[in-house]
C-alpha cells in the first residue's frame, strides 16, 4: 500500500455504502477491529531505529490476565536499579531499554495478582475452570498493581497499557513532568499526551479534555467502568518546559498563547541590539516550529510602535504642531519588517535523527527567499531553542550570510541549554551542547583548565553515593561567566569560517526570568539550570561529565 491509512477508509467507506450493517460489525469483518486501541508516536532520539525498538511491547502469557502492553512517554533514570531489583526477584531480565524493565516490573506484580487470586478461589470456593478465570478477571486490583510497581521509580512519564483480559490502564508521574490528557463521554474514554488531538479527533471542546493528574492513575475495566485514584503521592510540579517551547504542538489553546508570549518577550532586547531602527531590520523565524514565537515578537512589536505614535501624536496636538506631513511619517516609518527569509525541509528534523546523519542533514535543511533583506540591513531571525548550534553552524548561517546583511541576530526562545535531560525528550551528552562547549572555550581563554580536572575529581569522588546524596558539581563550569559571556563565545563557535561575510553575529538566548513570566505553570526547567527534580537527575548530571571528561560516548544513563 503507498498510503496505508488511506487505503484503509476507502475500504470500510465502500462496504459501509454496500451494507449499512458493516459499520456495526468491524471486528467482526477486520482482524484490526477493536474496542480497545494502543498507540504510540516514538521520535528516535537516542536508540535503535528498527521494528523491535517499537511500542507497544508485549509480555505474553496463556493466562489472558498475565498478558500485557505497554506504551508511553517516559524516561527512567535508574534503570540499573531497577533491573537488579527484578534480578533479586529471581528473573532474568533483557537489559534492552527502561520500557522492557517497566513492562516486567509491573508484570511480575500483575503475575503476583493474579496467582493471589487464583489460589483464593481455588481454594476457597467452588469455582472451577473458566469460572475461576472470569472472576479473577474482574477482580483484579489494576491501581493496586501500579502502586506496587512503580515505589521505586525515578523518572518522568505517561504511561499506557492493556492487560489480556481487556482491562486498560494510564499513570502519570507524580511530579507532572511529562504531560497526559483524557476525555469521557458516552461513546469513549480516550487519553493522550497532549490535548488538542482529542479535542480534534473527537470533535470536543477545551472544557471536555482533562489534565491527568500528577501521581494518578486511570483504569478502565473491560465493562467500561472507570476509576481515578492515586497510585503515588502527588508532588510540586515540575512540568516540562521545554514540551512548551518545542515538543508539543503549537495549536493548544494554552500552548499558543505561551509561544506567542515568549516571542514577545524577545522585543525588548532585541529593539536595544538593533538600536531601534525598524526601518533597516527586518524579522523572521527560522526553523518553522519557531513561526507563533514569531508572530509574538512581531505583534509585540507593533503594539510598541502603535504606542510610540500615539504618543507622538498627542504631544504633537498638544504643542500645536501637528499637520498631514507629521502624522504620514509617523504612520509611513518605523514599524516592524516582517519576512519568510529562510525555508525548512519539514521531512528533515534534525533534532530527532540519529547522530551520524544529523551534520550531512543540517547543511541541506534550509534555502532562503533570495531579495528579502536589502544589503545593509540587519536580519533577526527567532528560533525555538539551540541545543547542539549545528544546524546553525552547517546550515542556517551560512546561508542567511547570502543575503549581505550587516548584522545577524539569532534569538532563541528558550535559555541556554547547559545540562542534560534525562525525563523523555533525551539530550544526553553534555559535550555535545553548545552552551558547554562555549564555557569550557572560555575556560582555556582564561588558562583555568584546573577547574575542569577538578568538578571531575568531584564527579568521581560522589559517584558511588546514593542519588539522593549527590550535588551538581557542574554549575562551577557555568558559574565562572555570565550568560552575556558564554552567548558571546557561542557567536563565535558557531560562525562559518572564512565565508567572505563580514557582519556582526550576535546570539542571543532567552533569559530564565523571562521563560517563566511566558510560561508561569510549567517550572521543569533542569536543563537550563540544573536543578533537577529527581534524585535520579543528578546521577545521569553526573556520569554525562565523568563520559565527557573521558572521552566517552556512552549514555549517562
Amino acid at each position: 500500500m503507498d498510503n496505508p491509512l488511506a487505503d484503509f477508509f476507502i475500504i470500510v467507506a465502500e462496504e459501509v455504502v454496500k451494507n449499512p450493517e458493516f459499520a456495526r460489525t468491524v471486528k467482526e469483518n477486520f482482524n484490526f477491529g477493536a474496542e480497545i486501541l494502543l498507540g504510540h508516536l516514538r521520535y528516535g532520539t537516542s536508540g535503535g531505529y528498527h521494528i523491535h525498538s517499537c511500542h507497544p511491547y508485549f509480555r505474553r502469557s496463556n493466562w489472558p490476565t498475565k498478558n500485557l502492553v505497554l506504551a508511553g512517554n517516559f524516561n527512567i533514570t535508574n534503570n540499573q536499579e531497577l533491573n537488579d531489583q527484578l534480578i533479586s526477584w529471581g528473573q532474568h531480565p533483557i537489559f534492552d531499554t527502561d520500557t522492557q524493565t517497566l513492562l516486567e516490573g509491573i508484570g511480575f506484580h500483575l503475575d503476583q495478582a493474579h496467582d493471589e487470586l487464583y489460589r483464593n478461589y481455588r481454594d476457597r470456593s467452588e469455582l472451577q475452570g473458566a469460572d475461576i478465570a472470569q472472576n479473577i478477571s474482574e477482580s483484579l486490583d489494576v491501581e493496586g498493581i501500579i502502586r506496587e510497581a512503580a515505589v521505586s521509580w525515578d523518572g518522568g512519564y505517561s504511561i499506557a497499557g492493556i492487560v489480556g483480559n481487556g482491562d486498560c490502564f494510564a499513570f502519570r508521574d507524580p511530579l507532572g513532568i511529562r504531560p497526559f490528557h483524557y476525555l469521557v463521554d458516552d461513546e469513549v474514554i480516550a487519553i493522550a499526551s497532549e490535548r488538542a488531538p482529542l479535542m480534534t479527533v473527537f470533535e470536543k471542546s477545551l472544557d471536555d479534555v482533562h489534565e491527568v493528574e500528577p501521581g494518578s492513575v486511570i483504569v478502565i475495566k473491560k465493562n467500561g467502568d472507570y476509576t481515578i485514584g492515586n497510585f503515588k503521592e502527588p508532588q510540586e510540579r515540575k512540568s516540562c518546559v521545554f514540551e512548551r517551547i518545542y515538543f508539543s504542538r503549537g495549536n493548544d489553546y494554552d500552548i499558543y498563547r505561551e509561544r506567542k508570549a515568549l516571542g514577545a518577550e524577545l522585543a525588548h532586547p532585541l529593539l536595544e541590539m538593533i538600536d531601534n531602527d525598524l526601518d533597516h531590520t527586518v524579522f523572521s523565524f527560522i526553523p518553522n516550529t519557531a513561526e507563533t514565537a514569531y508572530v509574538g515578537l512581531t505583534e509585540e512589536l507593533r503594539k510598541r510602535r502603535r504606542k510610540e505614535v500615539v504618543e507622538s501624536i498627542m504631544k504633537a496636538h498638544t504643542e500645536d504642531t501637528l499637520d498631514n506631513d507629521m502624522v504620514g511619517e509617523l504612520i509611513m516609518y518605523g514599524w516592524p519588517r516582517a519576512e519568510k527569509v529562510a525555508h525548512k525541509d519539514i521531512k528533515l528534523r534534525t533534532f530527532i535523527s540519529q547522530e551520524s546523519d544529523r551534520n550531512q542533514m543540517a547543511a541541506h535543511v534550509y534555502d532562503i527567499s533570495y531579495g528579502s533583506v536589502h544589503p545593509g540591513d540587519s536580519l533577526v531571525c527567532v528560533d525555538d531553542s539551540i541545543v547542539r548550534g549545528t544546524t546553525l553552524k552547517n546550515s542556517v548561517i551560512r546561508i542567511l550570510t547570502r543575503l549581505k546583511p550587516k548584522k545577524i541576530i539569532i534569538a532563541s526562545t528558550a535559555p541556554q541549554i547547559r545540562y542534560p535531560d534525562c525525563y523523555g525528550i533525551d539530550m544526553s551528552q553534555l559535550g555535545k551542547f553548545i552552551a558547554f562547549q562555549a564555557a569550557i572555550e572560555l575556560i582555556k581563554d582564561d588558562h583555568a583548565e584546573d577547574l575542569v580536572r577538578e568538578v571531575y575529581q568531584d564527579c568521581v569522588a560522589q559517584a558511588d553515593k546514593p542519588a539522593d546524596q549527590l550535588e551538581n558539581y557542574v554549575k562551577r563550569i557555568y558559574d565562572r561567566f555570565s550568560a552575556e559571556q558564554i552567548s558571546q563565545k557561542i557567536s563565535e563557535l558557531v560562525r562559518p569560517a572564512e565565508n567572505g561575510w563580514d557582519g556582526e553575529l550576535i546570539i542571543y538566548y532567552q533569559t530564565i526570568e523571562a521563560l517563566h513570566h511566558a510560561v508561569p505553570d510549567h517550572l521543569g526547567d533542569w536543563y537550563f539550570t540544573g536543578n533537577y527534580p529527581t534524585p535520579g537527575g543528578y546521577r545521569v548530571l553526573n556520569q554525562a561529565f565523568i563520559n565527557y571528561y573521558e572521552d566517552s560516548d556512552l549514555r549517562s544513563y
